[in-house]
């Protein structure tokens, strides 16, 4: 979304906050930041906002909802075009990637909501575009309850999720709501949580459970933080409070206690949707993230850091 908010994401931070077109927001995330911060690969999101009160220009119909999804799309190809980002579909491809150190950023596309896919069989047209995850929910979509819109996948959710098990493609959890969860984990498809803090920490649909943690990770999956200050601490919509790194570290140890630490890495979600006035204290921008990792075990830092996505990517995508 930053790229379609007419933020030019090839400045430098400093550039781009000079004249940031986005209001409110102090932009944390531009393509040389991740370089600086070094990032080597990342999951680019496809996320196509529906309309709400607060939303206006948000989609409100299946061609709306693509008609976003296809921009956001032809943003990262004209990046790629460019040289400024390299789309990754497969782990061999990942694998080869890090191993260049003079690459580019590395991409993995990831829909997060599922309304811009027509339907099951349209799946192989995202396919065929790069598209290797896919969350089916945000809020509610047409096929899964999600934040805030409690809901079992839909008929047609069942129907995009047994498509994606038999095309290879991996679910997303992060916003999918429990009963959604569980239908989607019965269907056995791959699954991680890109952005998901523990609902013991926080209550609330928008995080994940105890018991969908452990399934996530049966899965082979990976669970990753989010740095929004009321998804650490149970916060009023709104809240500035500045919350300390420490506390993210709470979700990491909880998770880790549950599952072990390789399935618990950096979600971040510093790409849009909030500033640096709703990330942590210490956090105001991408390279700053690295701080969490002070509060971690030693021997859990370079998994968290990265390793755990790299093992992932490179053996599941």
């Amino acid at each position: 979304m930053n790229a379609l908010d007419g933020r030019d994401l090839t400045l430098d931070l400093a550039a781009l906050r000079a004249g940031d077109p986005v209001a409110g927001q102090t932009a944390t995330v531009t393509l040389p930041e991740l370089r600086a911060s070094g990032v080597r690969v990342c999951l680019g999101t496809l996320f196509a906002l529906p309309r709400t009160p607060g939303s206006p220009q948000g989609y409100v119909d299946h061609g709306g909802a693509r008609a976003q999804a296809l921009a956001q799309l032809e943003v990262y190809h004209r990046w790629a075009d460019a040289g400024l980002v390299r789309l990754l579909t497969s782990r061999a491809e990942v694998a080869a990637h890090l191993a260049n150190p003079d690459a580019p950023l590395g991409v993995v596309l990831l829909m997060e909501g599922a309304d811009p896919v027509q339907d099951a069989d349209d799946l192989p047209f995202w396919v065929a575009r790069g598209v290797r995850l896919i969350g089916p929910a945000w809020g509610r979509t047409r096929y899964a309850g999600g934040t805030g819109a409690p809901g079992p996948l839909t008929p047609a959710g069942r129907e995009l999720v047994s498509a994606m098990r038999e095309l290879g493609l991996t679910l997303d959890a992060s916003h999918l709501d429990d009963a959604a969860f569980w239908d989607a984990a019965e269907l056995g498809v791959s699954m991680i949580a890109s952005h998901a803090n523990a609902r013991a920490l926080v209550p609330g649909n928008r995080h994940l459970s105890d018991e969908m943690a452990r399934a996530v990770a049966q899965a082979g999956g990976v669970i990753g933080l989010v740095f929004l200050n009321r998804f650490i601490r149970p916060l009023p919509e709104g809240r500035l409070d500045r919350v300390p790194l420490s506390e993210l570290a709470d979700h990491a140890r909880h998770y880790a206690g549950l599952v072990g630490w390789h399935h618990v890495a950096l979600g971040s979600d510093l790409d849009g949707g909030f500033g640096a006035e709703k990330a942590p204290a210490g956090v105001t921008r991408h390279r700053d993230i690295w701080g969490l990792l002070d509060d971690l075990p030693p021997t859990a830092r370079a998994g968290v850091a990265g390793g755990n996505w790299a093992r992932w990517l490179t053996t599941r995508l």
